[in-house]
């Protein structure tokens, strides 16, 4: 049972010994796990999963309750049970996702709050740490009171969207009423974000059309780009104009009909860049939000990964709740009928691209996000190309994921996909690496959705994701 448990948990952190001398070794995990989703500690468990057991299970017991009780402040939901496999005692910490973040590791004169970032506990950026503190105080970004007042500023783009989009006259009260101002007539941060001016620096959209399939230089290798500052309907309409004039709408002429070809389905980009518009981390400062044109295919990506601190490729599409970074900005998006409530703009993403004509699976929508960035491509249904493999790893792998993509793990990539049986430590033996090494590689590979593993350690398989043309 226990093996089966470790095999499959996602977020878990292995400890072949409970570490008395210098606890912080676990317990920045403990306020990681706090502050994120949750997760699992497995004392008298190695890196490779081999059970070690613990000498006295009861003792160290005690030693980890004390010690959270003493260090992590304040005083998380965990579950601490012993196990016993194989003749071997190990201990289980269940650590919840707390309420009241950020949960800190306090003790030798340093307070630091972590965050889980891939399978490490590090500490929390700056950004991470004030949206913790947001979380923790149940505030969201876009509802902070400023010192703007409502009256030095004027609203005219919000309220004509609003009448041609909603039909309805955007009144006076509505302002207070839609989380725009205060009572006292401050704007919110959403209210800064809609107004005429451009008041936060980080309400911008940059964006490129590349010659080819790769970045390069902005000087020698761009057919066009354009930079963006303003409020967020600005910014939508600006981006949309992009993609529309460096894109081509191809054509068929059937028996009684002309049918249209476009390289991507308009809802679906415009449904991609409200995405990014409504759920980006302002607190991430001097960011903005990216479109890149390729030959191939397009990338919106936005600062902030999932507010739920998930990984969106690790997530099933079908059945993602929707939690909302600025609800008030959202809020206001879903009245003007540019988004649902209902977290099904991902699923109307893939939807829209599927109604393209000469679609096939190989161009499905790929969705990617980390601890500081999420980033979704959509993939040119009239580009003529193969691929291999090992050319859609690396599509996946840069796609601006800072996954640290090498030629070991090209090479381990390609290993995996000639022999599916093939064991870490023969990997290993032939790059001329440590085992270590390559378990840390395909967690990478596993955590980019492109490498699945099926069946148990010993009789499994390795399944290389990819698509085929058709």
């Amino acid at each position: 049972m226990i093996l089966s448990l470790i095999a499959e948990a996602t977020e878990c952190d292995f400890k072949s010994e409970l570490e008395r001398k210098k606890p912080v070794s676990w317990l920045k995990s403990v306020s990681a796990f706090a502050n994120g989703i949750g997760g699992t500690l497995f004392f008298g468990v190695g890196n490779d999963c081999h059970i070690i057991g613990l000498a006295d299970a009861q003792s160290d017991a005690e030693f980890i309750s004390s010690k959270i009780k003493e260090r992590i402040t304040p005083y998380p939901d965990f579950v601490l049970t012993p196990h016993s496999e194989g003749g071997k005692d190990i201990l289980t910490l269940i650590v919840k996702a707390g309420r009241t973040a950020p949960y800190y590791y306090s003790a030798d004169g340093t307070k630091r709050a972590y965050v889980r970032i891939g399978n490490e506990s590090v500490p929390a950026p700056d950004h991470i740490l004030n949206e913790l503190i947001l979380k923790g105080s149940n505030r969201t970004f876009d509802s902070i009171v400023t010192s703007y007042r409502k009256e030095d500023y004027s609203f005219t783009l919000l309220e004509a969207t609003y009448r041609q989009r909603a039909r309805l006259r955007f009144e006076p009260t509505d302002y207070l009423s839609f989380g725009l101002v205060n009572e006292d007539g401050f704007l919110t941060r959403a209210g800064s974000l809609l107004a005429d001016q451009h008041i936060v620096y980080n309400s911008r959209l940059f964006c490129t059309r590349w010659n080819g399939l790769d970045k390069g230089s902005i000087f020698d290798d761009a057919l066009d780009d354009k930079e963006y500052a303003g409020n967020l309907i600005y910014l939508l309409n600006s981006g949309c104009d992009f993609v529309k004039n460096n894109t081509k709408v191809r054509f068929t002429k059937e028996a009684i009909e002309r049918i249209d070809k476009p390289d991507y389905a308009e809802r679906a980009v415009t449904e991609t860049l409200v995405n990014a518009l409504i759920h980006r981390d302002h607190l991430i400062m001097g960011s903005e939000i990216h479109i890149d044109i390729y030959d191939d295919h397009l990338e919106i990506s936005s600062p902030g990964g999932m507010y739920s601190g998930k990984m969106i490729q690790e997530q099933n599409i079908e059945r993602l709740q929707s939690e909302r970074r600025n609800p008030v900005i959202a809020d206001l998006f879903h009245r003007m009928k540019y988004m649902e409530r209902r977290g099904s703009g991902l699923r109307k993403i893939i939807a829209e691209t599927r109604k393209l004509p000469g679609y096939s699976d190989s161009f499905l929508p790929v969705f990617f996000s980390s601890a500081s960035s999420f980033t979704v491509a959509l993939k040119n249904v009239n580009y003529i190309g193969k691929q291999t493999v090992a050319q859609d790893a690396d599509f996946r792998m840069n796609l601006g994921f800072n996954l640290g993509i090498n030629e070991t793990q090209r090479n381990i990539l390609r290993m995996l996909a000639d022999v599916p049986t093939v064991t870490t430590q023969t990997i290993a033996d032939s790059l001329g690496v440590t085992r270590r090494n390559v378990e840390n590689y395909i967690s990478k590979l596993k955590m980019a959705g492109i490498v699945e593993r099926k069946g148990a350690r010993k009789n499994g398989h390795w399944i290389v994701k990819y698509e085929k043309d058709k």
